[in-house]
């Protein structure tokens, strides 16, 4: 028996170097073509202090200073997507982490170049999505609205 759909919001930031390199609408373009909602948007410079709070989960690891000077180092789009198992096809639709692992036909393995600079940033599950989504999104950011294949998906 397949397992129930659950309806999720996500968070994903078009990283800088994705925004550099004007692929906001590429990435945006994949999430709408598997049937995912884009709820809110908004193009920001992350500060010093929301991206340590982002990342605050590797604070103690090495790479950590990395992270957050390159998530600061000029705007990214940041995006609340929606939709059966958001948080899942989202990642699925970006692919692994690191670029070199990641599979062909994904936005990584498509357009990242290296491991920091890859191009998105997602949420990983839906209590992460849930402590990420407030430092970029307010309630009254968020739009509902119905995609006209919404039966079909």
């Amino acid at each position: 028996m397949p397992e129930a759909a659950t309806h999720e919001r996500t968070l994903v930031l078009v990283k800088p170097d994705g925004v550099r390199r004007a692929l906001i609408g590429e990435v945006i373009a994949r999430y709408e073509h598997k049937g995912l909602k884009i709820v809110a948007a908004k193009m920001i410079h992350v500060s010093k202090e929301t991206a340590e709070r982002h990342y605050e989960e590797h604070k103690a690891k090495p790479f950590f200073p990395e992270l957050v000077r390159s998530i600061t180092a000029s705007p990214v789009m940041a995006l609340a997507v929606e939709g059966r198992n958001a948080v899942a096809v989202v990642r699925l639709l970006n692919g692994a982490t690191k670029p070199w692992e990641a599979a062909p036909g994904t936005v990584r393995g498509d357009l990242a170049l290296a491991m920091t600079p890859n191009v998105v940033h997602a949420s990983d599950s839906v209590p992460t999505a849930q402590r990420e989504l407030p430092l970029y999104f307010s309630e009254k950011d968020y739009v509902s609205y119905t995609r006209v294949d919404e039966d079909y998906l």
